[in-house]
């Protein structure tokens, strides 16, 4: 018998297959493509597995004919600035050729077949050899183009290998666009009428409307502490949120200059007494001395009432809580050695149990708003608990608030008291007005910002 004998695969056979197993790998990747996005990564990434290139464009067609074109994205890139000039004017490039060249082939450019206006550019865009081929559908429908460049001539295999991939290409883009427009598409079925006339009778159905904005505890009519006179506060005897007795001593004065005023003034009444007693005992014989009594007895007067000031001023140097209650101040350090002015509120005293809800209503989302309106409160420190409270009153001017936002003050009582919640707190309340359209609630803002747009 005759033995069989196999020969070596030769260099060029085991490129091809190498060739042949790139190319379905690549389809593949085409085939497993889910979004327009990955398959055009694909498209200016990976067909240089098959083809050498240095760098490519995908052009997007903006008509069925492919008259014109806009750059969607290039290897080795991320994002593209589609206003970079050197994309502008490959797309000026393309749509040029399309108007001279009707043939949907791949074709290779040259600086000489481009209008005059736009071979100024060629040096400063193109390092190369550069290939233009079409993503054209079975249907004949143009759905854009690769923009190859490379500094080698192009071969016709290289191109031909192009053509099949711009084939593949195409077919993908077009399935994953029908994928990307079906929902678009069914919105043209009569059953979709029914669907638009259900929303608009939702969009005109009657219900409350309503806003959110922030809220804080207050105190209800409180006590206010307020400077008795002018000076400087030396100590605060009492520290903020402490429950304080009627007449319990809460800050003091400064006293050294009213204390010294004090003492002269005393001086200055002894001495006016001295001059008056010794203008009477000199007026029995001298007359002129005797004219002087009336003067001394004023200059006597004046200084008693200077002194019952100082002392009145001397007995404001301590001041005490005017009744008993919570007291609500800032911070110790924020008023010891402070220069305060008459009047200058100071401090509060509230009662723990009398609160009320102040809710900062911004201008931009204001309601129409009635007394005894719900209001629903929910604070930061019980954020699985709500609280029921009606609206008292409302500002009718806005007031500025921190932070530049101008708004109205509201304010609410509670529905009921709940004893854990404490003066200072803050959260949201919900804010119920009259009731309109649910149209009117979801597009108050938008349509209130066109108004002021066109002036109506």
């Amino acid at each position: 018998m005759q033995a069989t004998t196999t020969s070596e695969p030769t260099s060029q056979e085991i490129a091809t297959l190498i060739h042949l197993a790139t190319l379905t790998h690549l389809e593949g990747q085409v085939r497993a493509a889910t979004t327009l996005s990955e398959l055009q990564f694909v498209a200016v990434n990976e067909t240089r597995r098959l083809v050498p290139y240095d760098h490519a464009v995908l052009l997007s067609a903006t008509d069925s004919d492919g008259a014109s074109y806009r750059a969607v994205t290039a290897s080795s890139v991320a994002v593209i600035d589609q206003d970079a000039p050197m994309l502008v004017w490959m797309e000026q490039v393309v749509q040029a050729m399309r108007t001279v060249q009707q043939e949907d082939a791949p074709i290779v450019v040259e600086q000489g077949s481009l209008p005059e206006g736009l071979r100024a550019a060629w040096r400063e865009f193109v390092r190369g050899h550069v290939l233009w081929c079409p993503l054209k559908h079975p249907d004949e429908t143009i759905l854009g183009g690769l923009w190859i460049e490379r500094e080698s001539p192009w071969q016709d295999n290289d191109v031909t290998i192009v053509q099949r991939l711009a084939g593949s290409y195409a077919y993908a883009w077009k399935a994953l666009s029908k994928r990307t427009i079906g929902w678009t598409a069914r919105l043209n079925r009569p059953s979709m009428v029914a669907l638009v006339v259900v929303l608009l009778g939702l969009l005109c159905l009657p219900v409350r409307m309503s806003t959110v904005a922030p809220v804080k505890v207050v105190a209800k009519d409180p006590v206010v502490v307020s400077a008795p006179m002018d000076g400087v506060i030396a100590d605060v005897a009492v520290s903020p949120n402490t429950m304080v007795q009627h007449d319990r001593p809460l800050l003091r004065y400064d006293d050294t200059n009213i204390r010294n005023q004090f003492r002269l003034t005393e001086q200055q009444l002894a001495v006016a007494r001295a001059e008056h007693a010794q203008a009477i005992q000199s007026g029995f014989g001298d007359p002129a001395r005797k004219a002087e009594v009336p003067l001394k007895a004023a200059e006597v007067a004046l200084k008693e009432t200077e002194l019952e000031y100082a002392q009145e001023r001397l007995g404001q140097i301590e001041v005490r809580a005017p009744q008993a209650g919570l007291l609500l101040y800032t911070d110790k350090s924020d008023w010891v050695g402070k220069p305060v002015t008459v009047g200058e509120r100071i401090m509060e005293i509230a009662d723990p149990l009398r609160i009320e809800l102040r809710i900062d209503l911004p201008v931009s989302d204001a309601l129409l708003l009635q007394e005894g309106g719900d209001v629903m409160a929910f604070f930061d420190a019980l954020p699985l608990d709500s609280f029921r409270a009606a609206v008292s009153r409302t500002s009718y001017h806005a007031e500025v608030l921190p932070g530049d936002v101008l708004a109205y003050r509201v304010t609410a009582d509670l529905a009921t008291v709940d004893p854990r919640i404490r003066i200072g707190w803050q959260g949201s309340a919900k804010v119920y007005g009259e009731r309109g359209p649910l149209a009117f609630l979801l597009f108050r803002r938008p349509f209130t910002a066109l108004r002021q747009f066109l002036g109506l």
